[in-house]
């Protein structure tokens, strides 16, 4: 009988240099994010509801989810997105890529929005109203959402129609479209 030599390779069952586990590879896409934190174009991004939908198959269930985002610039520019997929992070990614897609730019009157609004997407509505400084979001849950993230800081709203929270934030969406300042309203009537 030989006598054994110490190898000189590490056991295979030790984790990598890179202090991952083994056989995992580090992903950069994957680390944890902070909700407030903005990214380099200067958008805030803000995940406003996930929804887990099934698919029953031969095999059992399949599970997809579906991400609502909310992204928006603090300073009257906001955009929303819904992206699906099989996990959850794959949905908020493509749900943030599609608000990139569809953002809108509104006017802000100081630190509220320029007159009264009622709009409607789906079976949602909303109802808008300027405030004094000192009131703050008088809103819930989406409309809230996308009000903080347009830079808004009073403001009375209320949720007239569906609470589904695709349909409030599209109607919210709605309102900030339609907002004109009175010198923008003067101009189209010629004065």
């Amino acid at each position: 009988m030989s006598a054994q030599t110490p190898s000189t390779q590490p056991p295979t069952s030790a984790p990598s240099s890179q202090g991952q586990g083994a056989g995992r590879r580090y992903d950069p896409r994957a680390r944890r994010r902070d909700p407030n934190a903005r990214a380099e174009d200067g958008f805030r991004e803000t995940v406003v509801a996930i929804n887990r939908v099934s698919k029953t198959v031969k095999g059992g269930k399949r599970f997809s989810f579906a991400a609502l985002v909310v992204i928006g610039d603090g300073a009257g520019t906001v955009g929303f997105g819904l992206g699906k997929a099989r996990e959850v992070q794959g949905a908020i990614l493509k749900a943030n890529h599609q608000a990139r897609k569809n953002i809108t730019k509104f006017p802000l009157v100081g630190d509220t929005i320029p007159h009264e609004i009622v709009a409607k997407f789906g079976a949602g509505r909303v109802w808008m109203k300027p405030a004094a400084p000192g009131t703050g979001v008088i809103a819930g849950g989406g409309v809230r959402a996308v009000l903080e993230a347009g830079g808004i800081r009073n403001v009375l709203t209320k949720s007239l129609g569906s609470s589904n929270a695709f349909n409030v934030v599209g109607a919210t969406l709605e309102c900030l479209r339609r907002l004109r300042t009175s010198e923008a309203t003067a101009k189209l009537r010629g004065k």
